[in-house]
Order: C-alpha cells, then sequence, then structure tokens
C-alpha cells in the first residue's frame, strides 16, 4: 500500500463526506483512509456506512480530544509507505497523491514534503507562502509547512516520534506541531522539500472570529516553535513586526475585530517564545505500530 491518510475529526460530518469524496476522486486505489474520531456520538456512522465499500476506510475510537494524539494514534495503526494527515475539513484537488507518488519516486532521499494552503476561492488560503519551490531549511520552514499539506515515510514518521502531543489544538501552543516536525526531522539531517504547486484545499479562516478566538493559542505554538528550533533573526522579524503593523493599520482604518487579531497573535507568539518549555530542543522517542 502506498499511501496512509490519517484524518484526526472531532465535530464535523459532512466535511468530512465531501473530503472523501475528493479521496475517491483522485483515481487510486493504493491508499488507506484512518478516521480518527474523537466525537461522543455517533455522527461518523453513516458515513463510515457509505464509504467503507469504496474506500479502505477504518475508523477509532479516541476518547481523548487532542489533535496530535488522534493523529499519532492514526500513525501508530498505518500500514502505507507514505503517510499524511489531512483535516477533516480540507479537500484534496485532482491529482494530488499522483503528484506526490512522483515526487518520492523521483528522489529517494526525499523524507519531507510539503506545500500550501489554497483557498476555496482560488489562490493561496491563510497563512504567508513561500512563492517558489525549494529544499526546507531553518529560515524558511515557517513558511513552507501546514499539517494537512504535509507527506512523509512512514518510517520516517514513526522513528521521529510523531507530532508533539504537547502542541497542536486541544493544548497551550495551539500551532506549529507541523513546523516542530519539519526542524526534528531536518536536525536528524533528513531532506525536506517544499512544493509550491501541491497544493490543498482548506477553508480560509483569516480575521474569522474563530481565528480571532484561536489567535493567542496560535500564536503561543509558533512562538514556542521559533524557540525551541532556534530560528534566524529574519523569522523573528517577520513574526513579532508583521502583527504589530497589523495593528497599527487596522486601528487607523478603525477595524478594531482586525486589530485585536493581530494584537492577540502578537501576544502569544512573545508568550511561546518566553515559555520555558521552549528553552530547550526536544527530541521524541520513537512511536511503535500497533499490534
Amino acid at each position: 500500500m502506498r499511501f496512509s491518510l490519517v484524518v484526526a475529526t472531532l465535530g464535523r460530518d459532512a466535511e468530512v463526506g465531501e473530503l472523501l469524496d475528493s479521496l475517491l476522486a483522485q483515481g487510486r486505489s493504493d491508499f488507506e483512509l484512518i478516521i480518527v474520531d474523537q466525537n461522543d456520538d455517533d455522527r461518523l456512522g453513516v458515513i463510515e456506512a457509505a464509504y467503507a465499500p469504496r474506500l479502505p476506510l477504518r475508523r477509532l475510537r479516541s476518547a481523548v480530544r487532542h489533535a496530535n494524539h488522534a493523529r499519532n494514534l492514526g500513525l501508530r495503526h498505518a500500514r502505507g509507505e507514505i503517510v499524511s494527515f489531512p483535516d477533516d475539513d480540507c479537500l484534496y484537488p485532482p491529482g494530488v497523491l499522483d503528484r506526490v507518488d512522483a515526487a518520492f519516486r523521483a528522489s529517494p532521499a526525499l523524507a519531507v514534503l510539503t506545500g500550501p494552503a489554497a483557498s476555496p476561492a482560488g489562490g493561496l488560503g491563510s497563512g504567508r507562502w513561500r512563492a517558489e519551490s525549494g529544499a526546507i531549511d531553518l529560515s524558511n520552514v515557517w513558511t513552507s509547512v501546514i499539517e494537512f499539506n504535509l507527506f512523509l515515510p512512514r518510517a520516517t514518521a514513526l522513528s521521529l516520534g510523531g507530532f508533539d502531543e504537547g502542541m497542536g489544538p486541544g493544548t497551550r501552543f495551539g500551532s506549529a506541531e507541523g513546523n516542530d516536525l519539519v526542524c526534528r526531522a531536518m536536525a536528524a539531517g533528513l531532506h525536506a522539500r517544499y512544493d509550491a504547486d501541491l497544493r490543498i484545499i482548506h477553508p480560509d479562516k483569516r480575521l474569522s472570529d474563530v481565528a480571532v478566538a484561536r489567535a493567542a493559542a496560535y500564536g503561543r505554538g509558533l512562538g514556542f516553535a521559533l524557540r525551541r528550533h532556534g530560528a534566524p533573526a529574519s523569522a523573528w522579524m517577520a513574526f513579532l513586526v508583521r502583527p504589530l503593523g497589523g495593528v497599527a493599520v487596522s486601528l487607523l482604518r478603525g477595524r478594531m475585530h482586525d486589530a485585536a487579531y493581530y494584537f492577540m497573535t502578537w501576544r502569544g507568539r512573545v508568550t511561546g517564545a518566553l515559555a520555558a518549555e521552549a528553552r530547550t530542543t526536544r527530541s521524541l522517542p520513537p512511536l511503535h505500530e500497533a499490534a
């Protein structure tokens, strides 16, 4: 089996069905889908019944509401050569798996492949994204990684310990767990590459009420990762100065909602960078496959 796609999900059902439709449209039969269901109810039972005849699908139930715990649980059960972790509200455009397959076959030394988020309305989605494809390093990893567009060999993901369960949604450091994983891969001497044309569609939540509510936690995650991995001064300048500029411009335009988002993002990043846990680089013990 070539691919294992691990989907951690909570509180969604229709979106999961849309994701599965986009996977069926890939036109490949060499992948498995592992849904890690964190819901208290059985809302996904109907979807599982509808799609299981057409997709190699397994649903794992988890009482722990924690994205990285769910991803690691799915990773331990995965059997594909390459793993990825699509969000439960994203969509795979046609040809994504073909493109990833070709990249890994063309470069046996490739250990991590990433791409940007695409907006449903067209163009790039939330976040700052590199314009050019190329190797990932500590200066550009911060604009090269999003968790739902991250592919790596399963053996590599297991050896790196998967995602840090002290980071990500459901924790104090609510983002940048993908950047952290890629940084740990690079620290182990592995080759990581960004493909600007490898795009996965995800709802664009910039400056939305959801984004404002999450801004502080997401900011803490990025600040934490910047400090943990010794990001260069250029990255610090970009991610600490730009939000303050956003605050100033938003205030001048009378956009208090937007100003709050930028301020909470800035404050979160500073708080994450100053956290005691971020002062030392941390490697994780390997994960072991489920029996």
